[in-house]
């Protein structure tokens, strides 16, 4: 069984990309230059805008979640796991996590990959608040 959710989102001028354990997409508009684990601002979709049949696959133990992020002809993906004590619940924020850590804001935990881990080439496009960011989350049980 699998499910898919595209978000859309923007770039922003301060994307640092440089977090260690996480990397974000956040419904919000602006962001610091403290926000250095957010990848794209201005998205489409939170947690109350997946469908619930995604929801419910990616709250099963073992359920796998790719994360694909293409920007203007560059895409990277990050693999990462779901579990049954997500919560899924943050108004903004969907963060993917390498760590077992959850909170309302976590969609994804053990991932492969963090904000500090995407191509310097990605991230530099993501710098541009001009430039459309299109995240494919793909949740298979």
């Amino acid at each position: 069984m699998r499910a898919m959710e595209v978000v859309n989102a923007f770039g922003h001028r301060n994307v640092k990309a440089t977090h260690r354990t996480t990397f974000e997409i956040t419904k919000e508009k602006e962001l610091s230059v403290r926000g250095d684990c957010i990848v794209a601002v201005s998205a489409d979709k939170g947690f109350q805008d997946l469908r619930p049949e995604f929801k419910e696959l990616l709250r099963r133990d073992g359920a796998k979640l790719k994360v694909q992020i293409e920007v203007n002809g560059i895409t990277e993906t990050a693999s990462a796991f779901g579990s049954s004590k997500l919560i899924l619940a943050h108004p903004t924020d969907l963060v993917v996590r390498k760590s077992d850590h959850i909170c309302s804001r976590t969609l994804a935990i053990r991932a492969d990959k963090a904000a500090c881990d995407l191509s310097r080439e990605l991230v530099a496009r993501l710098q541009n608040p001009a430039q459309k960011v299109r995240i494919i989350l793909m949740v298979e049980v």
